[in-house]
């Protein structure tokens, strides 16, 4: 059966759309329903000197392979015609629009997946509108009761998050013991679920340097985290922590680990990055829906280039294919 996956490109400035043209010149063994702006897309296939054939999405027909040169689109306008590695906050609200209706037809069944390409978030601040990024923008759109959580792979590694778009001083006060618990049950439940992974094994972070250090170096490992991990090894769970983050991410360590669990954005994912930048997926689990993205951002100064890579979109789409084969 073919998967049908929709696929927003992000910023219209930035290198999403050259992504999405790139990527139509191999063709691909799903059909990828581009959410965008169709003048868009053929404003930069010229500016890349690329053919490309648009042809309108059609939901009432059955998913067929996205052939060479040519894409299926949802049109959504753009509020103000966009130019290549020019900002500009008129369209902040086409790139929400745009996840908008992905989401949607996520949650209706019309897609299977959702792929993202990367936004821009200070544009999107600077339009009014509050926006903290894709994770916590899908999870309000699936409804009341969602706790997304963010997790990145690449090359065997996958590095999940307690806590995602914070300010460091406020981190700590986020981990409680019921969000802790909660991401951790999530976790593994995807792990189970959408990986087909029969015994997940987790080793989780502690928040502070040497986890604490017996509570010498703060005791956020002995009051919170040592507490609800001992209470998930209770109940099968095989989590294993907490761990000092700087000798968890060792070969010895991780080759026993089918995920990692970082307590905070930037104690996992520079690692998870250096591990695989380019070819890295950005997934969020706890979702009612597949959602996967790339791993970097808008790159305005590649726009229209021809010099943007497509390795962390088309393992974004690989992805996605295998949760959705589950």
């Amino acid at each position: 059966m073919v998967s049908r996956i929709a696929v927003t490109p992000g910023e219209p400035a930035g290198i999403g759309p050259d992504l999405i043209i790139q990527l139509a010149q191999t063709g691909q063994s799903a059909e990828l329903v581009v959410v965008a702006d169709p003048d868009l897309l053929e404003q930069r296939a010229k500016s890349l000197s690329l053919p490309l054939k648009i042809q309108s999405f059609n939901p009432e027909t059955a998913p067929e392979y996205s052939t060479k040169s040519s894409v299926s689109c949802l049109p959504v306008p753009l509020n103000k015609p966009a130019t290549a590695g020019k900002l500009d906050s008129a369209n902040a609200e086409y790139v929400l629009e745009t996840l908008r209706q992905a989401t949607d037809g996520c949650l209706s069944g019309q897609f299977d997946a959702l792929v993202t390409g990367p936004v821009h978030k200070a544009i999107i601040n600077e339009a009014g509108i509050p926006f903290t990024g894709h994770t916590e923008f899908l999870a309000a759109r699936c409804g009341e009761g969602v706790h997304p959580v963010m997790m990145l792979a690449a090359d065997g590694l996958r590095v999940a998050l307690v806590t995602t778009h914070l300010p460091l001083n406020k981190v700590s006060a986020a981990i409680t013991s019921e969000r802790l618990e909660k991401v951790c049950k999530i976790v593994q439940s995807d792990l189970l679920e959408r990986f087909q992974i029969d015994r997940p094994r987790i080793l989780v972070c502690g928040l502070n340097p040497h986890a604490g250090e017996d509570g010498h170096l703060g005791m956020e490992e002995i009051e919170i985290i040592t507490p609800v991990l001992d209470r998930l090894r209770d109940q099968g769970m095989e989590v294993t922590g907490p761990l000092p983050a700087d000798t968890l991410f060792t070969r010895r360590n991780l080759k026993n680990a089918d995920a990692v669990l970082a307590m905070y954005h930037d104690q996992g994912l520079p690692v998870l990055k250096y591990a695989g930048f380019g070819q890295a997926v950005n997934i969020t689990l706890g979702l009612p829906i597949i959602r996967t993205s790339v791993d970097h951002g808008t790159a305005l100064e590649l726009a229209a280039t021809g010099k943007a890579e497509i390795g962390s979109l088309i393992a974004a789409i690989a992805m996605a294919q295998q949760m959705i084969q589950g």
